[in-house]
């Protein structure tokens, strides 16, 4: 089994606060730029086609979110995501409800191409860009991350990069390595955008990061232990969406040593 060190990676975040660009859905923007906020992050949500991928040079990594598609929006996110090539950016797509229509089929190819760094996705939305049939229904996932490992383990390939596909419990591979990890709470689907702000935070602990497959692993377990810590104080939905962002800002290494779940091992 290999060892990941989740804290090492987040006092990283807080020492350096990277900048990070989003190109999010409209519904995404203010919880993401909260929750970065809350882990040591700075955000930017930056869209214009004139300036997106200028502004993507000044950053210290990218995110792509395909949840509120338009033409201008999707030129910025083309260009941006050349910019993070061209300049050695990390980049992250979420390929929001990527199955539903032709126009998301067809954008999530065309970003795919560009070869993320890193794609994080629920199960249905990971099968579905990777060409298979999957289930799904809008933004939600009708498939647990284990039936996405091998249309998980074939993106990682093609890109040469890491896939993260989240729900109840967690999978990322890089197509050498796989990480599961459990935690977090069932309140946190029913807080509208929270699977978009982990992307945004994936990017953050991407930035400056010397491998982009135990990065990603962090963060996700960062979240999840942040998810636990907000389920134990929190009624409901209202006062979960407080909880977590305070649980994010308090998070430290005695918490994530205690109760992060993950395991990694060397792909079969």
């Amino acid at each position: 089994m290999l060892f990941i060190d989740p804290a090492m990676h987040l006092s990283r975040v807080r020492e350096t606060s990277p900048l990070v660009h989003n190109i999010t859905n409209h519904v995404a923007m203010n919880s993401m730029a909260n929750v970065l906020l809350a882990i040591g992050a700075s955000p930017a949500m930056v869209h214009a086609r004139e300036e997106a991928a200028e502004f993507t040079a000044l950053a210290g990594a990218l995110t792509i979110n395909i949840g509120t598609l338009s033409p201008h929006w999707v030129d910025a996110m083309e260009a941006s995501a050349l910019a993070a090539g061209e300049t050695g950016r990390p980049w992250v797509l979420d390929p929001v409800a990527v199955g539903a229509t032709r126009y998301r089929c067809e954008t999530g190819a065309r970003l795919l191409a560009l070869s993320p760094d890193v794609i994080r996705g629920n199960a249905s939305e990971i099968i579905a860009l990777a060409g298979e049939a999957g289930g799904g229904r809008g933004v939600d996932s009708t498939d647990p991350a284990e039936a996405a490992l091998e249309a998980a383990r074939r993106l990682a390939r093609q890109t040469d990069g890491v896939v993260a596909v989240t729900g109840e419990e967690d999978l990322v591979t890089d197509g050498r390595r796989i990480a599961r990890l459990r935690g977090g709470h069932p309140l946190m689907p029913r807080v509208t955008t929270l699977g978009c702000a982990l992307t945004g935070v994936v990017a953050a602990f991407l930035a400056g990061a010397d491998d982009r497959f135990e990065a990603t692993v962090a963060a996700l377990a960062c979240y999840a232990v942040a998810g636990e810590l907000a389920g134990e104080l929190a009624n409901g939905p209202g006062s979960f969406a407080v909880a977590f962002l305070d649980a994010l800002f308090h998070l430290d290494g005695e918490a994530l040593a205690e109760r992060a779940r993950l395991e990694v091992h060397d792909a079969p």
